[in-house]
This record gives C-alpha cells, sequence and structure tokens, in this order.
C-alpha cells in the first residue's frame, strides 16, 4: 500500500515557492518530502537557510523540547501569510504529540490551529494561522 500521493496537495504551496524544513530527522515520510518539493519545484530548504520563505514545515515529536518555542522561532523566517505545517507522529505512534499540546503552544506563539489531518502512513499535519488581532 502506498502513501496518499494527494497529502502533499492538501497543504496548500504552489510551484515557485520557497519551503523550509525544520525537525527533519530519519523517521520522516520521505514520500510526501517529494511530494512538497514536486508541487513546488526545488529542494525543502534546510534549517540554516537564510533568506525569507513561503511556508515552513516542522517535523515534531514529543521528545524534541519546547514547541512553543520551535513555532517563535519558524515565524521569524516567514514572510506575511506564508503557511506553517506541523507534522507529528498519529496517535499511537512513538513521540506523538497531543492535539490539546498542539494548540496550547500555538496559542502561546501567537498562533491558531485550523485544520488536522492525516497525511502520511505514520504522520498527522496540522495547519497553524496568524490570530486576528482584536480591535
Amino acid at each position: 500500500m502506498s502513501t496518499d500521493t494527494q497529502g502533499a496537495g492538501r497543504l496548500g504551496f504552489e510551484a515557485g515557492q520557497v519551503v523550509q524544513e525544520f525537525g527533519w530527522g530519519d523517521d520522516v515520510d520521505e514520500a510526501l518530502r517529494a511530494d512538497i518539493e514536486k508541487i513546488i519545484g526545488s529542494e525543502l530548504e534546510d534549517e540554516d537557510f537564510g533568506d525569507v520563505t513561503d511556508g515552513v514545515i516542522l517535523w515534531w515529536r514529543e521528545d524534541d523540547g519546547d514547541l512553543t518555542d520551535a513555532l517563535v522561532d519558524v515565524q521569524t523566517v516567514l514572510d506575511d501569510g506564508g503557511l506553517i505545517w506541523i507534522f507529528t507522529p498519529k496517535p499511537g505512534r512513538d513521540g506523538e504529540v497531543g492535539h490539546s499540546d498542539i494548540q496550547e503552544a500555538a496559542t502561546t506563539a501567537g498562533l491558531q490551529t485550523t485544520s488536522t489531518f492525516a497525511i502520511a502512513a505514520d504522520w498527522s499535519a496540522t495547519r497553524l494561522a496568524y490570530r486576528g488581532r482584536g480591535k
């Protein structure tokens, strides 16, 4: 059984965009990475990329540290309106991160969760967006 190749298309990335990847490890879904690269037409930029990006993907596991700090950091590289996706192990997998933990970290970092779905065999994707400012 193959990975859902339509998954990457649900992320909203477009050809020509610069997407930076954080949290890469031996456990990431390489087929998903390749599908994203096909969509944007170039390789994902690594954590050391020094310019503004159109989007960020963050692979995150329970033991990776402070999620709030990571979310604050990734926002510094994003162009206005850039996409932020956090990929976490699905429930029941090693390193899973509770949805409430993601929501709490996002809120503290000035973001909100907007959608979550299965993106690959072992990974879930959660989109984060900037919270609207009160008047």
